[in-house]
């Protein structure tokens, strides 16, 4: 079958969305279809573009308008549909509806074209607060006018969540899979390894919760009673000035080192990727993954990090429901409030037994993005018609 995969941005070698995305193209083709990876970005010479494969179907130029046309102009998409006889248009939403993307996908649906749209976090809305500018709010706003329409002109939303529908259409329900072959495998480490290092890795915001781990080694370090031996937790991805000062949603990073004396046990890495990154995990012994989902409103949730985690054999700890792993050995599970890590009980659960990492990652074989997303493929073409 050919399909257009449909992204409404660029990527980043730095981004696990990015790799996300290039994960589930992937799986798509390794179940036999024949799959074109579209999407926006800006040309060597500054022009915004839009893309199949890398190669350019429409330059809008440069400049305000340009930057109009490409939020509102998809004809050059609907031409390479139609000519080169696309049977499913897989598209990721980037909260961005509007009536001219309703025109496009009843235009495909006039012509047989099947489509879905993925929502990769669901309830979204309370993740956007006043801290964000206006013209971000503004297409919040305007998101909402016209979403559910959108999700009329779809066979059916695919979503991480649990939710049977969502915003009037009926869900596709899959898990954030691996992709075993670009994630390297953790060495194996000795139990009571001192100090004991921690990795989060993220483009960090509130919802990571990481101030959480840095309040409660705060507390750990202020109780010298209860210091069993050094722990440091290494921070890999972007951080916004925001999140180190503070804001609405979670007290600053630097207030809170300042405020503990934790200058040499917290340290941001910044966005790595690579060898880079894969030699700062090897460091690690231990993962953190989401600790603060409740505070947009999300309880049950299947992230990328999760699985990353699990893929590359490290224990880890996160504080949301997540029923691929809530149940593992492998997993401490954090209480979802607004409480400091227990640093003592991750010390705890490291040592309570020696980790296999090829063991860890044995148990998500079944969660490979070609299961997922051929599972997608399944429930909107049934297997009978695929094989005509």
């Amino acid at each position: 079958m050919k399909i257009l995969f449909l992204v409404y941005h660029g990527f980043s070698d730095y981004s696990g969305i990015s790799k996300k995305i290039h994960y589930q193209v992937k799986g798509l083709r390794e179940n036999g279809h024949d799959v074109r990876l579209c999407y926006y970005a800006f040309s060597p010479e500054g022009h915004r573009c839009r893309y199949i494969d890398g190669q350019v179907i429409q330059d809008y130029g440069k400049g305000r308008l340009a930057a109009v046309r490409q939020r509102v102009d998809y004809r050059c998409v609907y031409d390479y549909c139609l000519r080169e006889g696309i049977a499913f248009v897989y598209a990721r939403s980037f909260h961005n509806a509007n009536p001219f993307l309703i025109r496009f996908f009843r235009r495909l649906r006039s012509k047989g074209i099947v489509a879905v749209t993925e929502i990769p976090t669901y309830p979204y809305d309370s993740e956007y607060t006043h801290d964000y500018g206006w013209s971000v709010r503004l297409g919040v706003f305007i998101n909402k006018q016209y979403r559910q329409q959108l999700a009329q002109t779809m066979s059916a939303i695919v979503t991480f969540s649990d939710e049977q529908e969502i915003f009037g259409q009926q869900t596709i329900r899959i898990s954030n899979g691996v992709d075993m072959d670009s994630t390297p495998l953790h060495p194996a480490f000795p139990q009571l390894s001192n100090p004991l290092h921690l990795i989060g890795v993220a483009e960090v915001h509130y919802w990571h919760g990481f101030d959480r781990l840095i309040a409660g080694l705060g507390v750990y370090y202020q109780q010298p009673s209860k210091v069993k031996r050094d722990v440091i937790f290494h921070i890999v991805g972007g951080v916004d000035e925001t999140y180190m000062t503070g804001n609405s949603k979670q007290i600053g990073f630097q207030t809170l080192i300042d405020h503990y004396s934790l200058k040499d046990k917290v340290i941001f890495h910044g966005a790595l990727f690579g060898a880079e990154l894969d030699d700062i995990f090897n460091q690690c012994q231990f993962a953190i993954g989401s600790l603060g989902r409740h505070r947009s409103g999300i309880s049950r949730i299947k992230t990328l990090k999760n699985r990353e985690y699990a893929t590359r054999g490290i224990p880890f700890i996160y504080s949301e429901q997540d029923e691929d792993f809530d149940h593992q050995f492998y997993v401490l599970k954090a209480p979802a409030d607004e409480s400091p890590i227990n640093i003592c009980d991750i010390i705890d659960f490291v040592d309570s037994q020696s980790w296999n990492p090829m063991v860890i990652r044995h148990s998500v074989d079944h969660l490979s993005w070609k299961v997922q997303m051929q599972e997608v493929v399944e429930s909107v073409f049934p297997t009978h018609q695929l094989k005509e």
